[in-house]
């Protein structure tokens, strides 16, 4: 009988294989996405020192008072704009986008874009 092994363990895989390319540095650091089932989260990491210098999720009061779901695509563009802004108003412009291993589409792809519009490059 083949086993079949289950999409998180394939998302971590991906992952892995991601992080082994994308390093965030001080001059451009790594704007990491993670989306559960209810909600979601995105960081802006520097990977030299492993300090998160901004950081967002829809569990946060001000952003979850905002939105009528955490887990759709309006959620997603949401945090999008938010942690574009809070990462302007920090002086950071460039970011290296992780998707996590996730696919780019719906949700993510949502993220990318509203962050994009906030201010960020990528």
């Amino acid at each position: 009988m083949i086993s079949k092994v289950s999409r998180a363990k394939v998302r971590q895989k991906k992952h892995r294989r991601l992080r082994n390319h994308l390093v965030g540095t001080a001059a451009r650091p790594r704007l990491a996405v993670f989306r559960s089932n209810n909600h979601m989260y995105a960081q802006i990491i520097d990977d030299t020192v492993g300090n998160t210098l901004v950081s967002a999720s829809t569990l946060q009061k001000d952003v979850k008072a905002e939105l009528e779901k955490t887990n759709d695509v309006a959620a997603a563009a949401y945090l999008g704009t938010v942690i574009g802004k809070k990462a302007v108003e920090k002086g950071i412009t460039e970011v290296i986008f992780d998707r996590g291993g996730f696919i780019y589409q719906g949700k993510v792809k949502a993220l990318a874009d509203a962050a994009r519009e906030a201010g960020l490059q990528f």
